[in-house]
């Protein structure tokens, strides 16, 4: 008799525990732009990983534009449509806090992807200090030690401060590594990055390498040293974006790019988010994704943003 009823109070509890599971009905996504594959790619990883949980979901993906009131519309109305989760790709990782607050207040979980945003329940990001790194070695092993290079910068957002940060600790190293600037900002644009580069090139007479903290930016910086005849700059990024495969397989001065995985980004994301939703906090708030360096030797190996994915 004991016996089964112990085994009836632990069905009960089974049963009471699953009931109490929180169902992912909806997912909102904001993101910098949609005119980036990146965020594209992204915004495919988070639906199919939220569809893996439940294949009734809602998801609705929009882009920001990089304006931030936009972003605040954006979060009002998902908290106004009562989704579960929102994924953010912060405009401005400080100045969202608010609208981040807004949402949790509301019971909904925020989680921030690609770039840190304050107040958020968790962030899945690219390891971007060891992109950086990983970037800068190559630099570093080309020119064998010795040269005079550019870190070309970009929008002050964490993963843009964090791949400075790794590149410029390896270059340290190197005492045979002269660093000829690292302050301009090539807006994360090729049109930046192309900009930034033609006033370097007028500058200054010898440049052997440059990383760049974005792909746009290092197509950017190609374009510029051909439109002025230089010749021999080694160039890296991170990324591994489309155009930067097609770059690694062309005729350009680009060498090699640190990958990153939006699509398996924002899959993390929805898992972490999902288990946030049901008590299950992650061990660390910050998850850090490794990058891979892609190069001219290993680029025809490479699984890039759009390959298909089971």
């Amino acid at each position: 008799m004991l016996k089964r009823v112990l085994l009836a109070g632990a069905a009960l509890a089974l049963a009471t525990s699953v009931a109490s599971a929180k169902d992912l009905k909806a997912v909102g996504i904001t993101l910098g732009s949609l005119g980036n594959p990146f965020f594209v790619t992204l915004a495919k990883g988070a639906e199919a990983k939220a569809k893996e949980i439940n294949p009734a979901v809602r998801v609705t993906a929009v882009s920001a534009d990089y304006d931030l009131n936009k972003q605040f519309t954006q979060i009002d109305n998902f908290i106004a449509s009562g989704v579960d989760l929102i994924l953010l790709n912060a405009v401005d990782p400080k100045a969202i806090e608010p609208a981040v607050k807004k949402a949790q207040a509301a019971g909904i979980v925020v989680m921030a992807v690609d770039v840190a945003a304050s107040g958020a329940d968790a962030t899945v990001q690219t390891n971007n200090v060891q992109a950086g790194e990983i970037a800068c070695q190559y630099i570093v092993d080309k020119l064998g030690g010795k040269g005079d290079v550019i870190i070309q910068n970009g929008p002050q957002v964490s993963a843009v401060i964090d791949r400075v940060n790794g590149c410029k600790a390896v270059f340290e190293k190197a005492p045979g590594i002269k660093v000829l600037s690292s302050d301009q900002d090539g807006k994360g644009s090729r049109e930046g990055g192309l900009n930034v580069m033609q006033g370097h090139l007028t500058r200054f007479p010898k440049i052997d390498a440059v990383f760049a903290i974005n792909d746009p930016q290092a197509i950017g910086t190609d374009l510029a040293a051909k439109q002025l005849n230089r010749t021999g700059i080694v160039i890296t990024s991170v990324d591994g974006a489309p155009d930067i495969e097609a770059a690694l397989k062309g005729n350009t001065m680009v060498e090699a790019s640190a990958s990153q995985d939006p699509y398996a980004m924002a899959q993390q994301a929805v898992e972490v988010g999902y288990g946030i939703m049901n008590g299950k906090k992650p061990e660390q708030p910050m998850v850090l994704m490794p990058s891979t360096l892609v190069t001219r030797d290993n680029v025809k190996d490479y699984k890039g943003w759009s390959a298909p994915r089971s």
